[in-house]
């Protein structure tokens, strides 16, 4: 059996990184029942040196950093690249005109989805950086959907949530509460998970509204891609 060889472009933060490789293999096992896992290839970056360019005022520095990555493991033998994050995808033009491998797109893949649901007007919810980029609001609006951000002091609360407790796995109800309250102030009709550790705090049951959990959209996406060779789909 031939599968594409994953790479997972990680760090961002390890917390994510483990949900994707885990959810990656469970999917795979429960569609086919059998040990053939896809072959996956990790590269952690810097957390810190991520934020920090996330951060500055240098672009340049931020697609590079990220291609010191993304080309470690194509060196590797990824045939494919996933970024286990939703930021940089900010620079994903200019990381894909670069990169001599496919990058899978969180953001088409979340957004084929919300097409697919039917959904029209969505709350973006992430890092601060992620939810005042215009990376998601762009590409929605291709397919005639509406991204909405939370007011800025809103954005401040998930940004200290996702930074301080997120990413170490550190999961509090009354976080929970605070972020269900903030959804709950708008009136959409989806709400996009766009922090991959979202999802692992706000789950659907907690809510009336659809919520797109990004990270398993993207691991759908990934695992549909990594198939391809087997000639089932």
């Amino acid at each position: 059996m031939e599968m594409k060889k994953v790479g997972i472009l990680g760090g961002m933060s390890y917390e994510s990184t483990i949900k994707y490789y885990d959810l990656l293999l469970q999917k795979y096992y429960d569609r086919y029942q059998d040990y053939h896992y896809p072959e996956v290839l990790i590269y952690s970056l810097d957390f810190q040196e991520v934020i920090d360019y996330e951060l500055g005022d240098d672009e340049g520095i931020y697609v590079d950093y990220l291609m010191k990555g993304i080309n470690s493991l194509k060196m590797g033998g990824s045939e494919f690249i996933i970024m286990a994050a939703n930021s940089p995808h900010a620079v994903y033009n200019k990381l894909v005109q670069k990169s001599e491998v496919p990058i899978l797109s969180i953001v088409e893949a979340t957004a084929t989805e919300a097409k697919r649901k039917n959904l029209s007007k969505l709350l973006l919810l992430g890092i601060k950086y992620t939810m005042q980029s215009s990376f998601y609001k762009d590409y929605f609006a291709k397919l005639d959907m509406k991204v909405i951000t939370p007011l800025e002091s809103e954005q401040d609360k998930i940004n200290q949530i996702i930074f301080d407790e997120l990413v170490i796995g550190k999961f509090t109800k009354k976080s929970k509460e605070t972020l269900l309250k903030i959804i709950n102030n708008y009136v959409v009709d989806g709400v996009i998970l766009g922090c991959t550790e979202l999802p692992l705090i706000l789950q659907q049951n907690d809510i009336d509204v659809i919520l797109l959990d990004t990270v398993e959209i993207h691991v759908d996406a990934a695992l549909k891609y990594c198939l391809e060779k087997r000639g089932s789909l």
